[in-house]
């Protein structure tokens, strides 16, 4: 009754382990698909080449699927504004390395790909703490609103700091692909 017991439990862990790698699997397909969805979007606006689409999808979905890995993984756990870094980083690489492929500047597929990245609940929630320390005569909600205005505004500049600095420094460190990508 004891190894049957055992076993059963044993088996009951496997099959919560799985369900839970399995959830999350899904949740980093559907961060990549709808990272995809939002950069080919973006890329729209901007009018690349028909070409262009699919690596401005690819790019983004990787990058965004990478930043979710850094920050959801019990491995990693990192802060955004560290992930997106590096997240950024991958963005650049992968648009200079992709760019030659179809002849047409690293740029076209770096700016769609980075914009499913800004931090737009953290202006959005900056922006609501102003008005709200605005709106509130008292000092402690004043001091409260004050604190939520700082803490998601400072997280939100350096998210965009982190995301200028990552995206562009492998366009300087790659120069030669990067500029001989438009050749023929």
């Amino acid at each position: 009754m004891l190894k049957c017991f055992g076993i059963r439990t044993l088996f009951k862990l496997i099959i919560r382990f799985l369900i839970v790698e399995l959830l999350m699997i899904l949740e980093f397909l559907q961060d990549a698909l709808f990272a995809a969805v939002a950069a080919i979007g973006f890329a729209a606006i901007s009018c690349p080449p028909k070409q262009a689409y699919p690596y401005c999808a690819l790019i983004a979905a990787i990058s965004h699927s990478f930043r979710f890995l850094l920050m959801q993984n019990d491995y990693f756990q990192l802060h955004i504004v560290v992930a997106t870094t590096f997240a950024s980083l991958l963005t650049g690489v992968l648009a200079v390395i992709l760019s030659s492929r179809p002849r047409v500047p690293a740029e076209t597929f770096l700016y769609p790909s980075l914009l499913p990245m800004i931090p737009g609940i953290y202006a959005y929630k900056t922006f609501g703490a102003l008005v709200m320390c605005l709106y509130h005569g008292t000092e402690n909600a004043f001091g409260h609103y004050f604190y939520l205005f700082t803490s998601n505004g400072m997280t939100c500049f350096f998210i965009l700091t982190g995301m200028a600095i990552g995206a562009t420094v492998p366009i300087f460190l790659m120069k030669r692909i990067s500029f001989q990508a438009t050749r023929g």
